[in-house]
């Protein structure tokens, strides 16, 4: 059977989704029929033949290859992970550090941006600076200057998350980015809550590592993600996570007959020298069928639909008492914003009350996050205020 092209406002690629309106893409996305049956397929194929080697490698193929073009990279400077946390430890883990350098974080970044280089830190006795994200809020100048300070101070390396995942506020990669490189330090990415939606070219923005994992904007599964390194960093980095898919020509010995099985091979120096080994195939099928249907929609159009959807919601909140948190700056938005609700309207219970009227929405740190994707409707709009409505005159 045929299934529909994915369009714009249509969610006919979902016939099983139950909420009138699921509106939690920054939290997890829905798998849409074609993810659906890549892992079906796989494992049918898995299911036929027994061992599936060449067929992983096939798919782990094409999938550095799908996520090289969404970030304007080259398969070489991709490695494929199972998730966002294992790109960041990663590079938190075999940067060549010294101890005494200076890793500057920011105050209210998502843990998966925190934890890592914090255990770095200890391993390696680094020294931590935690710098306000409010300074980028209300006024990205304010926030550079900041950082640019705090640069003059000696650092070696920036993490920072391409979209806050409270607010939607997207960072100014390319002024930090900048700032980073005229001091001699790098900048770590967590574009999770950017890609599949907001337009994003790691190396035009002069990032040095970007790391996303699968299960939201991408709209694949659990167990998937990937790590962009900028040309020239991955031959720098200790690959202390190195495994048996780390060596050059790593499965010769399973395919040429005896004689090959040697321990001394090298380490490959490109990025894919940090797949250690086994992975799940399933979770990389998924985010390679979903990687397909984003390029073919492309960001920027889904980034402009999304950001429509939200306009026209933005005035019915405000006219409810919320507090939108949304930037007055199109170049700082990304596919999703939050709001405060109003006041004695507690988070937990609003969401609860939404829920219960077919919307689906998050409350990270207190705030309601409304975070539309591809096949969300614009008519879902008065659906969301009505379920409102009803919710708050429920009280």
């Amino acid at each position: 059977m045929t299934q529909p092209a994915a369009r714009l406002g249509d969610r006919s690629l979902f016939p099983d989704l139950e909420p009138r309106a699921y509106l939690n893409h920054a939290g997890v996305s829905p798998p849409s029929l074609p993810v659906r049956r890549a892992v079906d397929d796989l494992l049918g194929h898995f299911a036929r033949g027994g061992g599936g080697d060449r067929a992983a490698l096939g798919v782990r193929s094409r999938l550095r290859e799908a996520a090289a073009r969404l970030v304007g990279g080259s398969a070489a400077d991709v490695a494929l992970t199972s998730g966002l946390t294992a790109g960041i430890q990663a590079v938190a883990l075999c940067t060549p550090w010294r101890r005494g350098d200076r890793v500057i974080l920011f105050e209210g970044e998502f843990p998966a941006n925190v934890t890592p280089w914090q255990q770095a830190a200890a391993l390696h006795g680094l020294e931590t600076a935690m710098l306000p994200l409010s300074d980028f809020e209300g006024d990205a100048p304010r926030g550079l200057q900041r950082l640019e300070e705090e640069l003059r101070r000696g650092a070696r390396m920036v993490a920072v998350s391409a979209v806050q995942f409270r607010t939607g506020y997207a960072m100014p990669l390319a002024e930090m980015a900048a700032l980073c490189a005229r001091s001699g330090a790098e900048i770590c990415v967590d574009a999770i809550q950017a890609l599949g939606a907001v337009p994003l070219d790691a190396a035009a923005l002069g990032i040095d590592y970007l790391a996303c994992g699968a299960h939201k904007w991408l709209m694949g599964i659990h167990g998937a993600g990937f790590l962009w390194i900028r040309p020239g960093r991955a031959a720098s980095l200790r690959p202390w996570l190195a495994g048996w898919l780390s060596h050059q020509d790593p499965v010769s010995f399973l395919t040429r007959g005896p004689g090959h099985l040697r321990y001394d091979r090298p380490l490959r120096r490109e990025a894919s020298a940090l797949e250690a080994g086994s992975s799940s195939t399933a979770s990389q099928a998924a985010l390679l069928a979903s990687l397909e249907i984003l390029a073919g929609l492309g960001a920027p159009a889904i980034h402009a639909h999304a950001n429509r959807w939200l306009d026209r919601l933005e005035p019915g909140l405000s006219a409810r008492g919320f507090a939108v948190l949304r930037s007055p700056d199109p170049a700082r938005r990304s596919a999703f914003f939050s709001a405060r609700p109003p006041p004695g309207v507690e988070a937990p219970w609003l969401r609860d009350a939404l829920a219960a009227r077919g919307v689906v929405v998050a409350i990270p740190d207190g705030l309601v996050r409304f975070a539309p994707h591809w096949p969300n409707h614009p008519g879902e709009v008065d659906l969301v205020l009505g379920a409102l409505d009803e919710a708050l005159a429920a009280r």
